[in-house]
């Protein structure tokens, strides 16, 4: 697959939902799958960047498929509730680039 764009992806996943998937799970039901995705990423962060240890069952975990699968859920979350994340992600940009203009540059734990 080529690269694809914030867009692009929001649409894939509403085509795949809507045709392999039969439907989106409710809002509530993807807000928990979500917290359970980002907690995978968690134990696998723990695990090649922390101090624990792998277990037998962390074994064939890929980092880049657990940050897939949040993004997957984020994009159905966003797709359910008409949220454009490309004009979302722009706005957010123009926020942090006004309210952090200065503010990590004289940070002085990041020095």
């Amino acid at each position: 697959m080529k690269d694809i764009t914030i867009k692009e992806a929001q649409e894939l996943v509403d085509k795949w939902i809507n045709t392999t998937g039969v439907r989106y799970f409710s809002e509530l039901t993807n807000m928990a799958i979500l917290t359970e995705e980002v907690g995978e990423v968690a134990r696998l962060m723990s695990r090649i960047y922390g101090d624990q240890s792998f277990k037998e069952s962390d074994k064939g975990k890929e980092l880049n498929d657990e940050l897939a699968d949040v993004l997957w859920v984020l994009i159905c979350i966003a797709n359910q509730t008409g949220v454009d994340l490309s004009a979302a992600l722009e706005k957010n940009f123009e926020k942090k680039s006004i309210r952090d203009a200065e503010r990590h540059k004289n940070n002085e734990k990041l020095k």
